[in-house]
């Protein structure tokens, strides 16, 4: 029974390979693609505020927003990472996956922050628009 488990590792091992390649890809093409969002909407909002005050407001949602994408992309990576590890269990590997993961939810902790800070702010702006 344990021979046939090697053998079936053996035998997908070419398949995870390229599943964790794709995943790498993916990863990438999850940031850029963040990131060519997020610049068109800066030009964009830079180009149509004359008020600076709300493009900097502007500015500070468009970061939020590029930070899912970086967030969306390093849980892309855990995944890969994740596989890597299961089929190549070296201790570079857990080293490296246990470093995005604490990156990774150090992000997450301080991007959700932000943008519940920016919500509460937009709530606050919204409340004393009404009382003028």
């Amino acid at each position: 029974m344990e021979d046939l488990g090697h053998t079936i590792m053996h035998l997908a091992m070419p398949l995870f390979d390229i599943i964790i390649v794709f995943l790498n890809f993916l990863s990438i093409l999850v940031l850029v693609w963040g990131v060519i969002i997020a610049g068109y909407d800066f030009i964009k909002s830079e180009c149509s505020h004359a008020n600076h005050v709300e493009a900097a407001r502007h500015n500070n949602f468009i970061r939020n927003f590029l930070g899912s994408y970086v967030l969306l992309s390093l849980e892309i990576l855990i995944a890969a990472d994740i596989i890597e590890s299961i089929i190549n269990p070296t201790s570079a590997d857990i080293l490296r996956l246990a470093a995005v993961v604490v990156i990774r939810t150090v992000i997450s902790y301080f991007l959700h922050r932000e943008i519940q800070d920016a919500l509460d702010n937009e709530e606050t702006m919204e409340k004393l628009n009404k009382n003028k």
